[in-house]
């Protein structure tokens, strides 16, 4: 084997762990277009997107970096909850994960019919700093259908590359 070949295996792949909840499919259709935005701005990342229902609590430790995306449901209550299936990971399943210092990001999606429009964010973002993970970009809110905010996804996807460079860097 040559350097060139045992150099390119001595370098570690950086990891984006996405765990999403989607039941209409917008929140799929979102860290789709992320994940293909991302193999262009970043085409050394490895991305591992799970769903919340098949996501086991440790599940949200894997990965360099942690992206939790979640639509906002109006059901049940008041409204601005997050997607059933994201609410039983993070306040059932997970309640006890430890993501002191873990690189996170969210994203949530949301209609702007209410008055607590893309809320999921918001309880996204309050998980990860209840559980002491680093928030290392704001939040991506998509507002309404997704279809046609592609690129706003891909703007918001460079600054999450550009915001874990110290990360994959070290």
């Amino acid at each position: 084997m040559n350097n060139t070949a045992n150099a390119a295996e001595a370098v570690p792949r950086f990891i984006l762990h996405i765990v999403f909840a989607s039941t209409s499919g917008h929140t799929e259709y979102v860290v789709d277009a992320l994940t293909n935005s991302l193999k262009s701005i970043a085409p050394g990342w490895e991305i591992e997107a799970t769903i919340a229902e098949k996501t086991q609590p440790q599940d949200l430790l894997s990965g360099d970096v942690l992206l939790l995306a979640s639509s906002t449901w109006n059901t049940g209550g008041i409204e601005g909850q997050l997607n059933p299936h994201m609410w039983v990971l993070l306040h059932d399943k997970a309640k006890s994960v430890d993501l002191t210092g873990k690189p996170c990001a969210c994203i949530g999606l949301g209609d702007h019919r209410y008055f607590y429009t893309a809320r999921a964010a918001d309880h996204l973002q309050h998980y990860v700093k209840a559980h002491h993970g680093r928030l290392i970009v704001p939040a991506l809110k998509i507002i309404d259908e997704p279809y046609g905010q592609e690129e706003a996804v891909g703007v918001w996807g460079k600054q999450l590359v550009d915001a874990s460079k110290p990360v994959d860097w070290s």
